[in-house]
């Protein structure tokens, strides 16, 4: 019992990948800043290797970049990049949205409303700090995205949907760090909740695809702003 324990026990190293990672989705870290081994050993109280070893993790992710001999820094953005990634998403969810709605049964269709009803009941910002974003929304929020493609019978589509929608995510968070922010009186998720549990494919993808647009074009022009600062 006890070596169980300390093999379900979570590194250091991937304890320090977990939080620089957040740190770089929610926009703390800013594309480009640098990641300098020695100061974030400091930080965490811990030695070099378990902080290269976290660096090298987010850099096989795409979230760190690793120069020859410079050490690393946050991943840059851009406007391209940006347009890619929007695209991405927007072919591989509709594989796995299609997949889902052919395959899904009661089980997914519940899923799918819960997931969607827990959206709407999770306050976006803390009740005590306005504009402070809630953890509990980020969570619920690819929760219900993720639900969307859970039937599609594909672990590797699942997880490839899971990166993409945190590349976006960083995306969205840096424009939320400089004051961005969409208002929209339509609820766009319970519309695509709706189409989806009536089997209306079709109706799914291009709600979604709007979706994602929508969001890409809202930052457009904070990437463009961060793309210029980082050269």
């Amino acid at each position: 019992m006890v070596n169980e324990a300390i093999e379900q026990r979570p590194t250091r190293a991937s304890s320090i990948y977990l939080l620089l990672r957040n740190e770089i989705l929610a926009g703390k870290l800013l594309p480009g800043a640098k990641l300098n081994i020695r100061d974030l050993s400091k930080t965490y109280a811990s030695g070099l290797s378990p902080v290269r070893e976290a660096l090298n993790r987010l850099s096989a992710e795409g979230l760190a970049l690793q120069a020859d001999n410079r050490g690393f820094k946050v991943q840059p953005v851009s406007v391209p990049e940006l347009a890619d990634l929007t695209q991405a998403r927007c072919w591989v969810n509709e594989i796995g949205v299609r997949e889902s709605i052919e395959k899904g049964n009661t089980d997914w269709e519940e899923a799918v409303i819960l997931s969607c009803h827990r959206l709407k009941r999770t306050p976006r910002f803390l009740p005590e700090q306005e504009m402070i974003p809630n953890p509990k929304w980020a969570t619920v929020h690819k929760d219900f995205h993720q639900s969307l493609i859970s039937a599609c019978g594909s672990n590797w589509m699942i997880d490839t949907c899971s990166r993409l929608f945190d590349a976006a995510e960083r995306y969205r968070n840096l424009a939320r760090v400089a004051g961005v922010s969409r208002s929209d009186p339509r609820d766009e998720h319970q519309e695509i909740m709706s189409a989806a549990v009536d089997r209306e494919t079709d109706l799914v993808i291009e709600l979604l695809n709007a979706h994602f647009m929508r969001t890409a074009q809202l930052v457009q022009t904070v990437v463009g702003e961060t793309e210029e600062n980082t050269a």
